[in-house]
């Protein structure tokens, strides 16, 4: 039993590429190449500063006033966004994951939810972590419903992609080609908007100089692979980051309102399979009937 904050450490190591998971919220703490950092990361014995990392599950970013309705029932989520009156970023990110399987290179960690009043659902989830010497990072998640009633269910993870200097100077490339405008507390405003023409249009990518990004994405350019992907180019290396079909959603933040020390030195990529206040709009909320299981899949590779 480990005495960090942030609970066991799992270490996983391949070729050049090195990454720390951690037993709360089966988070991803460190991800390096060539001892180069990948993500901006924390440190084992406080918590994850502005979400670093974290797997954001039965829903990633807010659900509005934390109010949604499902089949029928209205439910109230705890307000864990208070100054914004917000419900943020889920149940599971705080809570201690359970190993399944682990190898040199592989961690495999469980969690399951029991009802409680905003969520009066169950639901398994497993987050498998496992590095490859030419491929990097792949995090697989996968959600089951065991209970007797279907369940409304999204998610998401929250890592901050580095080059290890500042954003302004970097070249960033974005694949989305529809942006969900919010209002001042971060909900969704209307329907998505066409990038063309926004300063959010980055699909062929520039420099970034400045600009502030808090915004979801969708409409994302695919390859052949099926695959989304974002380039984080900077003066000496680069970072990317991939994202199946099984996400639809990329939320991408400037690290503006993060740790001083941490600020606009990475970017936020977040894939999710729902938009923002997925929860109370029904836009692209998974349904999931008991029995039934939802897997997606994303990466981080250096270059």
């Amino acid at each position: 039993m480990s005495d960090f904050l942030t609970g066991e450490q799992y270490e996983l190591t391949a070729g050049p590429y090195r990454a720390v998971i951690t037993e709360e919220g089966a988070g991803l703490r460190e991800l390096t190449h060539d001892g180069e950092p990948l993500v901006l990361s924390y440190d084992a014995d406080e918590p994850a500063p502005a979400a670093f990392g974290q797997l954001l599950i039965p829903w990633p970013n807010r659900v509005d006033r934390g109010r949604y309705t499902f089949d029928g029932r209205e439910y109230q989520l705890d307000l864990s966004e208070p100054e914004l009156d917000n419900a943020i970023h889920g149940l599971t990110r705080w809570a201690a994951w359970s190993p399944v399987e682990q190898r040199p290179d592989t961690v495999v960690l469980a969690c399951s939810l029991h009802g409680s009043t905003g969520y009066p659902f169950r639901l398994d989830v497993q987050a498998e972590y496992r590095l490859d010497v030419e491929s990097g990072l792949t995090v697989t998640l996968s959600a089951a419903n065991p209970g007797t009633r279907a369940l409304p269910y999204a998610h998401g993870m929250h890592p901050y992609i580095t080059v290890g200097e500042p954003l302004d100077a970097c070249t960033v490339r974005i694949p989305g080609s529809l942006y969900q405008p919010v209002d001042d507390r971060m909900i969704p405003v209307g329907g998505p908007k066409d990038v063309a023409g926004s300063e959010y249009d980055l699909r062929d990518g520039r420099v970034l100089g400045p600009q502030k990004i808090d915004i979801a994405y969708t409409g994302l350019r695919r390859g052949a692979d099926g695959l989304a992907r974002v380039r984080l180019a900077g003066s000496r290396r680069s970072t990317s980051f991939w994202l199946d079909g099984a996400q639809p959603w990329l939320e991408v933040y400037t690290a503006d309102n993060v740790p001083a020390q941490s600020r606009r030195l990475g970017l936020g990529c977040e894939p999710m399979t729902g938009p923002p206040n997925a929860f109370a709009s029904g836009v692209d909320l998974t349904r999931l009937e008991p029995g039934a299981e939802y897997r997606g899949s994303w990466g981080i590779a250096a270059g």
